[in-house]
């Protein structure tokens, strides 16, 4: 049973539905639209009965057991206080269980996050230019990443910087 905390529209639990086709997944997402779209794209895919959604903010969460792994990509910038986030990701997945969880990386300056933008949205819409600019002021450095999982006593997951843009936590849960 894999849990995708701020799953979107769907499009990771999809794409594992269909790369593990044993597994189970559960998909949470605050936001009731995203959760409309994510509903539409399992039937679409005909995943309907191996993918649920919630639509719920990740405190929120009730699960009838932990999980076996858990995955969050682009949340943890959206949430005000982001310890909350990795204790309840600890409480909801099984000691031994692998995570991984992808945001955006907060560039030296906002100079440097227009440059981001300009290089990798120039064709978007300005609505989504702005609101790419704006999430990546409101991202996590490494460091800052680093020390949140400290605080938490998550210090054997790895950040790593994968890009100009996102920084990746992964290991395993204990």
């Amino acid at each position: 049973h894999i849990l995708d905390l701020g799953c979107g529209p769907g499009d990771i639990p999809v794409r594992f539905a269909r790369a593990l086709p044993s597994c189970r997944i559960t998909g949470v997402d605050a936001s009731e639209p995203m959760i409309g779209l994510a509903g539409v794209a399992v039937k679409q895919a005909g995943l309907a009965d191996r993918i649920t959604f919630c639509c719920e903010r990740f405190q929120g969460v009730s699960l009838i057991e932990p999980v076996d792994a858990a995955v969050s990509n682009s949340l943890l910038h959206h949430v005000p206080n982001p310890l909350q986030f990795w204790y309840r990701l600890r409480q909801l997945v099984k000691p031994g269980s692998p995570v991984l969880v992808m945001d955006l990386l907060r560039p030296d300056s906002p100079e440097e996050a227009q440059a981001i933008v300009d290089r990798n949205a120039a064709k978007e819409p300005e609505i989504l230019r702005r609101d790419f600019y704006r999430s990546l002021l409101a991202a996590f450095t490494e460091d800052e990443v680093a020390a949140q999982l400290a605080e938490m006593n998550l210090s054997r997951l790895i950040v790593d910087v994968v890009d100009d843009r996102h920084w990746v936590v992964s290991g395993i849960i204990h």
